[in-house]
């Protein structure tokens, strides 16, 4: 998404025409759901994607008609069609979206609102009409974006929002949900989460590469230059060399933060999460064995941290797809905080160690 709004208000800037297509709205199973968006450019020049396949090519080709032309136009594709059966798309699913020529500086005003409400991470909501007769919007495709306390920030063309389209905007806070209802199609956008990864060895690095791939803004936290720095994570944002005594207490953390400890030793593993345990931070993982777990959580509880705060650790970490190799570690891992992410807390189970007493307990997918 930043990728195509950063190509978007370029060509605005530039005085250029730019044709994005939206999905809007979905139902049933397809391959992009609400939210996705392809830009095209006046040469036919393509960023982001709608899915793929014939679906998508017929949209851009569409849309390159609409040059020069106002307004926006609303395409609905079933998926059980003839066209879709070469693509291997009898998803049986619908797909809405919209397409439409933007130019001028009151759309390059209302798209570079877009970008600084994404840059800064903390969340929005963009409303667009869909049935403008339904929603009380003057045409359709008419948009409107609000930030995460639901407070409105730009509108395109510049128009207060109907009642109908107000009254259903929530605040980030609440985890609203991709909707189409009412003629409009409400597309939050949950906020950023800054990815911590103590620990720069194999398992960190793998992490690192996919959950940069997966839109989370990654710090790298060892004490080792040799491990933590660009040429080994060209995908962190910020890396962070030093004792971890001196670094992790420094280290701010928001409930946008989430920390993994993939350290190469129980006696740092237990040194960081004797930071962590008690921060802000939305989700503090710790990989490893039932036995190494339970022997941390007793050192820190020897060491005053309250039960509060260990029983909040996931450990061990990782969906349970039978991980053996690193990068089935990192897939498994990165897909927990992936669901943490888009679904909330009950996405990620109860920790199991917090007073664990038996050899019992559920592997740890590494260690």
């Amino acid at each position: 998404m930043r990728d195509v709004l950063a190509q978007l208000t370029r060509l605005l800037d530039h005085g250029q025409e730019a044709l994005l297509c939206q999905v809007v709205e979905t139902k049933g199973s397809t391959p992009q759901k609400a939210g996705a968006l392809m830009l095209v450019d006046p040469s036919g020049g393509q960023v982001g994607t709608l899915g793929g396949g014939c679906v998508e090519n017929e949209v851009k080709q569409k849309a390159l008609r609409r040059l020069g032309q106002s307004g926006a136009d609303r395409h609905t594709f079933v998926l059980d069609h003839d066209y879709a059966w070469a693509d291997g798309l009898i998803c049986g699913g619908k797909m809405v979206i919209l397409a439409e020529a933007f130019r001028g500086p009151e759309a390059a005003a209302y798209f570079l609102a877009y970008r600084n409400l994404l840059d800064a991470g903390l969340g929005l909501v963009e409303a667009v009409a869909i049935d403008p007769e339904r929603c009380g919007a003057d045409v359709i495709g008419a948009r409107w974006l609000f930030g995460p306390d639901a407070e409105l920030v730009a509108s395109l063309p510049n128009r207060e929002p109907p009642g109908a389209v107000a009254n259903l905007v929530e605040p980030i806070d609440r985890r609203p949900r991709l909707a189409s209802t009412r003629g409009v199609a409400t597309l939050p956008v949950l906020p950023r989460i800054r990815l911590v990864v103590v620990g720069a060895g194999h398992v960190g690095q793998a992490v690192a590469k996919l959950a940069a791939e997966a839109d989370f803004d990654v710090t790298i936290v060892d004490d080792r230059a040799q491990y933590a720095n660009p040429e080994r994570f060209p995908m962190a944002d910020q890396i962070l060399v030093g004792p971890m005594d001196e670094v992790l207490p420094a280290l701010e953390t928001t409930p946008h933060t989430y920390a993994l400890i993939v350290t190469r030793g129980h006696g740092h593993d237990q040194e960081a999460l004797f930071h962590l345990a008690p921060t802000t931070a939305a989700y503090v993982g710790l990989i490893g064995s039932k036995r190494k777990i339970r022997l941390i959580f007793d050192g820190l509880r020897e060491q005053g941290v309250a039960e509060e705060h260990l029983a909040r650790v996931t450990a061990p970490i990782g969906m349970p797809i039978g991980s053996q190799t690193v990068p089935e570690i990192a897939i498994s891992v990165v897909a927990q905080l992936i669901a943490r992410r888009n679904l909330g807390p009950e996405a990620v189970t109860t920790n199991p160690f917090a007073r664990v007493e038996s050899e019992d307990a559920p592997e740890a997918v590494g260690s």
